[in-house]
């Protein structure tokens, strides 16, 4: 009995240490080496800041870089950390949904015309507000990191972009589970409640007119063709504003983007 009992301690000390080592573990934050596109970055107290990007490795990540707006030598650049930059870091992620940590960060894709001209800096500031107001899940969306890559380097290399934005929400809605019913499309009116096309008027907020009729056109084009729907300026922002809205009544906790003002602002402007 003695030997049994000895036996049995020795196994229950030795399961107490693997319980130990298994929480242990659990905090000792991963190493990663990943894409990331930087939606945000707060200023946090007199010398930090706190960056949100989306990784191709762990979807929304929010990282407190100490001290980066101090040092003049460091790995960390604040510039590497402007809306919508393209970077590669190497990580530390605890995944408990806490502020992480970036050890080494370099812009992978390097924007030629994006932040020096005008309207394409509003655009990206009223994007970059968008998606993080809209992109909230910390794990891995391939896809979706690629729609983005890829769209904002279109953006980057061309020049008629007065619709990019209206086609990239529409198209953005396909990975935030909401993206418009194409079905029966003969019906005059669009319910952006429902997401449907329907045959009559109801209390819902609802797409009508030339409103509707661009909506639909975009449901039916590419970014390569979009600089071929010709709108009147303020087509385009009342079109832009159903679409908010249209963000709004689908995903809970959505706040209209603040640089939404400046951007019809510019886009009066400019273009």
């Amino acid at each position: 009995m003695r030997g049994l009992s000895k036996d049995l301690a020795f196994f229950c000390t030795k399961a107490n240490i693997q319980t130990a080592i298994f929480v242990v573990l659990q905090h000792v934050p991963m190493q990663v080496t990943t894409k990331a596109i930087v939606f945000t970055a707060l200023k946090y107290g007199d010398t930090s800041l706190i960056v949100k990007a989306f990784t191709a490795t762990d979807g929304v990540k929010s990282y407190l870089l100490r001290g980066v707006l101090a040092s003049k030598k460091g790995k960390l650049k604040s510039a590497y950390f402007q809306p919508l930059t393209q970077l590669e870091i190497v990580a530390n992620h605890k995944n408990k949904g806490s502020l992480e940590s970036i050890r080494e960060a370099k812009v992978y894709y390097h924007y030629q015309t994006l932040y020096a001209n005008m309207a394409k800096n509003a655009m990206a500031l009223f994007l970059a507000e968008l998606l993080g107001n809209s992109i909230r899940e910390e794990e891995r969306n391939e896809e979706l990191f690629q729609f983005l890559e890829a769209s904002l380097q279109w953006l980057d290399v061309h020049d008629d972009i007065a619709n990019f934005h209206l086609y990239f929400m529409l198209s953005l809605t396909k990975f935030l589970g909401f993206y418009p019913d194409v079905y029966q499309q003969d019906r005059p009116y669009f319910d952006l409640l429902e997401g449907e096309f329907v045959g009559k008027e109801t209390l819902n907020p609802m797409l009508r007119g030339e409103n509707f009729y661009y909506f639909k056109t975009f449901l039916g084009t590419n970014f390569d063709a979009i600089h071929t729907i010709k709108m009147k300026k303020t087509n385009r922002q009342e079109l832009l504003k159903s679409l908010v809205l249209y963000f709004e009544l689908h995903l809970q906790g959505f706040r209209k983007p603040k640089s939404l003002a400046v951007l019809n602002e510019v886009f009066n402007t400019y273009v």
